[in-house]
């Protein structure tokens, strides 16, 4: 089973591309990081932690293209990832060539992981329809995955739509896609659709839910596709029993801080969780 490490990236912690290479040196497969592209004051939305007050890293966070571009012309094994990206938020064809361009640069090492928002707030000043943003996910990454594969790439959609166009670079290698949620038959089928995988926060609840993912995508005409924990607090415990389940990947979470409070992390989890048979 293979660990990767996400840590909340902002103008006040360590560097991705520090991260990056520090990670890489000490056998950790991937990095992921998040996205924000900024956090409205008023605060009608809920934070999703739980607590009164939202962290500010929310409103510090790095962009995430951008910083993963730095880390992979610094690495050369470890696998490069949003954790997750905002795509109702973005441009697809702009963004279709950000994420191509860096994929080159990493020479094929990036994955795209996808979430669909829950700050209304901030999804509104994008002028995204809250009740729609899945529905706006969907084509966004179906658009973009038309402008990675095809030499002339066309696309009729709702919230999307452009005519036959050329758009280069292509990808290094095909980009996979992990749509992040909680479960569910909605998020199971989107999965099934077009998606490359699932990655849970934390990963509880796993082990019930792998059924009906199992079945949706069966229903899709598809083999199963992998399941990746994010953001978890590891113990020997709970990794062993990812394993039990088959999962391959397991994304940790590293507390946000500068260089001198993260690697000490690092190094610890490298101590007592690697090497993963």
């Amino acid at each position: 089973m293979r660990l990767g490490i996400t840590l909340f990236t902002t103008d006040r912690t360590i560097t991705a591309h520090e991260l990056a290479a520090a990670a890489e040196e000490r056998g950790f497969a991937s990095l992921y990081v998040p996205e924000h592209t900024h956090i409205p004051v008023s605060r009608l939305t809920a934070p999703p932690t739980g607590v009164d007050r939202l962290p500010d890293e929310y409103a510090r966070t790095t962009d995430p293209l951008v910083s993963l571009a730095a880390a992979a012309a610094v690495t050369e094994r470890i696998r490069l990832g949003t954790g997750v990206s905002l795509p109702a938020q973005r441009d697809p064809i702009v963004t279709a060539k950000a994420i191509a361009t860096l994929d080159r640069i990493a020479g094929g090492r990036f994955t795209l992981g996808v979430g669909y928002g829950w700050n209304a707030e901030e999804a509104a000043d994008h002028g995204v329809p809250w009740k729609r943003r899945r529905a706006v996910v969907r084509e966004h990454v179906l658009a973009m995955r038309e402008l990675w594969t095809r030499e002339e790439a066309s696309f009729k959609g709702e919230f999307v739509a452009f005519e036959a166009s050329w758009s280069w670079p292509k990808p290094a290698a095909r980009i996979p896609v992990l749509l992040g949620g909680a479960p569910g038959p909605t998020l199971f089928a989107h999965i099934a659709e077009y998606g490359d995988g699932w990655m849970p926060i934390g990963g509880a609840g796993v082990r019930e839910a792998l059924p009906a993912l199992r079945e949706a995508c069966a229903a899709a005409g598809r083999e199963p596709v992998p399941v990746v924990p994010f953001g978890t607090v590891p113990s020997r415990e709970k990794l062993d029993h990812f394993a039990s389940l088959g999962i391959e990947e397991v994304v940790l979470r590293v507390p946000a801080g500068e260089r001198d409070e993260v690697l000490p992390v690092l190094d610890e989890y490298a101590r007592t969780y690697l090497p993963v048979t």
